[in-house]
């Protein structure tokens, strides 16, 4: 029988002891006489009592099509009976998505329904403070609601509300360190004040907390670069944008439209310590995605690449500074001057 690698990570909260104790009975026995214990979570790892909820900070394991739908059905019957949270699953095989699923609380309940308000209304333009209200209801109707807070920590710095969305960011940590959303929310925070350690340490959490095959992940590596470049960390940059530009984006990725500025600052980083011939390598492949992209090369890609090339020795530098100064670069103007 096949199997395929899979991944489960969320966690579901029940708000009351009647209610946890009322959901862990209807677990065990749906798991035992429903699936006949064919499922990937067990009741004995998942439901912590002190928490009062039903929690995967992550696990990895083969599983076949069978498990892997016992295990969606009874996460999504358990789901409705949840106050907050949300449940990710994925079945993949060679790194490809075969199947994917989020499972979240879609019931009546007041919390529910307000968080789910207020996360519809953050999307639309000018509606931010209806959002707030929405999401201040949520918190109201459950206070432990970690998604409430981190949703409202981004309206909050969408309106610039910055010392308010560090405490959201903050406070949904507090309550559930495994989320990585939140933790990027933070980073974003600290780098408009320029605190750039404080951000690279919360976008270390967020790579932790989540997995390469989410957006998620990927835009808190490339965040974490800037941190470093910032920090004149060049190495630790070059390390994160390494991996950025290896990873194959589809054109529905939100990281894809990004491959072009990573590979520039890629070669700019390499440049920095020395690495002049992989240096040259990033900024081709920065002039291959505008090529692609029928787009115009912008003059510090030439730039760069030139210098990059004079000191490897490789011919066309002169040229490279020549279309740089074309385009407006004082700096390769500068270069072609003190070459004559």
């Amino acid at each position: 029988m096949m199997t395929y690698k899979t991944i489960i990570k969320g966690r579901l909260e029940f708000g009351t002891a009647k209610t946890y104790d009322k959901v862990l009975k209807m677990y065990e026995h749906r798991m035992e006489n429903y699936y006949k214990l064919d499922v990937l979570v067990k009741d004995e790892d998942i439901f912590i009592e002190d928490s009062l909820c039903l929690d995967v900070p992550r696990i990895i394991v083969q599983s076949t099509i069978k498990t892997w739908k016992n295990t969606v059905s009874l996460l999504e019957y358990i789901a409705q009976f949840a106050v907050a949270g949300t449940f990710h699953m994925w079945m993949t095989e060679n790194g490809t998505i075969l199947n994917e699923r989020t499972i979240e609380p879609q019931s009546d309940k007041g919390a529910v329904q307000a968080f789910i308000k207020g996360r519809q209304l953050i999307q639309e333009e000018g509606r931010e403070g209806e959002a707030i209200t929405a999401l201040n209801r949520a918190i109201e109707k459950y206070e432990r609601h970690a998604f409430a807070y981190e949703r409202r920590g981004f309206t909050n710095l969408k309106l610039k509300n910055f010392d308010d969305a560090l405490y959201d960011f903050s406070k949904s940590i507090d309550i559930n360190p495994n989320i990585p959303d939140p933790h990027m929310g933070r980073a974003k925070v600290y780098m408009l004040q320029e605190k750039f350690q404080d951000a690279a340490n919360d976008l270390f959490h967020a790579t932790k907390k989540s997995i390469p095959l989410e957006p998620i992940y990927w835009q808190a590596r490339r965040m974490k670069a800037k941190c470093h470049v910032n920090l004149k960390e060049f190495d630790k940059a070059v390390f994160e944008l390494k991996l950025f530009t290896k990873r194959k984006f589809t054109t529905d990725n939100p990281n894809y439209v990004h491959r072009k500025q990573c590979f520039f600052d890629f070669g700019k980083c390499l440049l920095e310590i020395g690495e002049y011939e992989e240096a040259v390598k990033a900024f081709n492949a920065s002039m291959e995605i505008d090529k692609e992209s029928e787009s115009q090369p912008h003059a510090d890609q030439f730039l760069y690449r030139g210098i990059a090339r004079q000191r490897i020795g490789e011919n066309g530098y002169t040229k490279d500074w020549n279309d740089a100064a074309e385009l407006g670069s004082e700096e390769a103007t500068k270069l072609l001057a003190d070459m004559a």
